[in-house]
């Protein structure tokens, strides 16, 4: 029977795993091996907090490319939400942890199947993928943490955003009660007396999740966030029909021509008082084509004078959101400041957050809590884990060309060092930001889910299959 090992029980691993269940014809064993996270949920939905919702409305937010209402029709199913319209229902940012309840059972029922189609089982295993071994005669091995391995016949590397980077600092911070490394590890209980501060470093979406957390318990002492940009995420907002102005040949321009066409909608839409947003969320069918499309250094260029600006337009959050953060900001619980964060330094009284301006003059920030909401670090061969570090040593995989990721091929199979694409081992999700750059949100990673599914299957993307379990699960 063949075997297919997926690294990885977040959305991507998780998803991809169903996909496969949904349209294996021939005897297919499917291993997801996932260590850190709760499986199925990863990190943005293992939250068990009600306040952090999705940054998406629910009618976009299907786990299934071919079954759109699929959400809709779980969502349904539950008590809480069974008194809301369609129209309500369709609109509203549901709470993170009930989106990993969905995804949760999505797997289920993948492993325990409701029709007797079954020739797919989907086993999971709680541990570390530390290495992969290539025998001389092609035998593939995936060796876990525990000293245990699995034979495979096909590798998805599937393990989601890298961990937080970290920052120098003069003293040692790994058993500092006043430092968190991972916003997602337990702060709360750690959280200063009244009056306190803390400081966030960075203001983007964990940023957010933070403060929203601190409004719910009603915390009453001071937050700063400090980032290079010093923005915050914007708000969702109604808007409206714009044409699609990309022109025809738009993978032949230049980055300093793209940027000419954006900025002209920019404008137009400001001069009819619309949210220029709106240009943003037109380009995204055609982001990932464009993207690969740029030279290198177009794509440093973008990184260093853009990607701040999109990531805050692009990436945004419900108004009931954004409306607690207006909050803090107004009431002067919240505060942002705009700085490159040059070191730490614990002392007896708080944490020193030492910055530089714009002009390189340091300042300083005292945090008596410090928590790094900094998301993923963007260097992915100093990331420092164990399974990519072997794989780049033996060369069965490559970084790309800005080193946040994996190269892979249009079939998303990696690239190893001889320039060649892999015969059995492929990747998905923020693995490829560098490759694509749009790979991090629910509509892209779908796509590519199904899609994997269909090429490690050999299946045609036209052929549906004629009994999907899946289907009845709604």
């Amino acid at each position: 029977m063949k075997t297919i090992v997926i690294v990885g029980g977040g959305f991507s691993g998780t998803i991809a795993a169903v996909n496969l269940a949904r349209l294996a014809h021939e005897p297919l064993r499917v291993v997801i091996v996932n260590a850190s996270r709760p499986l199925g949920r990863g990190t943005a939905y293992s939250t068990t907090r009600n306040e952090h919702l999705l940054n998406v409305a629910a009618r976009n937010m299907s786990a299934l490319p071919d079954y759109p209402e699929h959400f809709l029709g779980w969502l349904r199913s539950r008590s809480e939400f069974s008194s809301l319209t369609d129209h309500e229902l369709r609109e509203m940012y549901v709470p993170r942890k009930i989106y990993g309840d969905y995804l949760c059972g999505l797997l289920a029922t993948c492993q325990q199947p409701i029709d007797a189609r079954s020739n797919v089982t989907v086993q999971t295993i709680d541990d570390q993928v530390v290495d992969i071994v290539v025998a001389s005669d092609g035998a593939v091995q995936v060796c876990l943490e525990s000293g245990e391995s699995i034979d495979a016949d096909q590798v998805l590397l599937a393990t989601g955003n890298q961990p937080p980077g970290s920052f120098p600092s003069d003293a040692p911070l790994s058993h500092d009660p006043r430092y968190r490394s991972d916003p997602w590890h337990d702060w709360v209980s750690r959280l200063p007396g009244s009056g306190g501060t803390i400081v966030l470093l960075g203001t983007g979406l964990t940023m957010v999740d933070v403060v929203l957390t601190l409004d719910e318990l009603a915390w009453d002492g001071k937050i700063i966030a400090l980032s290079r940009n010093g923005m915050p995420p914007q708000s969702h907002f109604r808007g409206i029909a714009y044409e699609d102005y990309m022109p025809d040949n738009a993978t032949e321009l230049s980055l300093d021509q793209l940027r000419a066409i954006v900025q002209k909608h920019c404008k137009q839409l400001r001069q009819m008082s619309q949210n220029p947003a709106i240009a943003i969320d037109k380009l995204r069918p055609h982001t990932q084509r464009l993207w690969q499309n740029l030279t290198t250094a177009e794509k440093q260029s973008f990184l260093a004078h853009d990607a701040a600006g999109w990531n805050v337009t692009r990436h945004r959050i419900a108004s009931s959101i954004h409306d607690v953060i207006t909050d803090a900001l107004d009431s002067g619980r919240l505060t942002l400041k705009t700085g490159t964060i040059h070191r730490l330094a614990p002392n007896e009284e708080n944490i020193e957050v030492v910055l530089h301006d714009q002009q390189d003059n340091s300042f300083s920030e005292f945090g008596d809590l410090v928590i790094n909401c900094t998301g993923p670090q963007s260097s992915f061969s100093n990331a420092g884990i164990t399974l990519f570090d072997n794989l780049l040593e033996k060369g069965l995989v490559c970084s790309d060309d800005l080193d946040m990721g994996l190269q892979v091929d249009e079939r998303f199979a990696v690239i190893e060092s001889n320039g060649e694409p892999s015969g059995w081992m492929f990747a998905m999700g923020p693995l490829l930001k560098g490759s694509l750059w749009e790979t991090t949100a629910v509509p892209e990673l779908r796509g590519q889910a199904m899609r994997i599914a269909e090429i490690l299957l050999e299946r045609s993307p036209a052929e549906v299959p004629q009994q999907d379990v899946l289907e009845y699960y709604i």
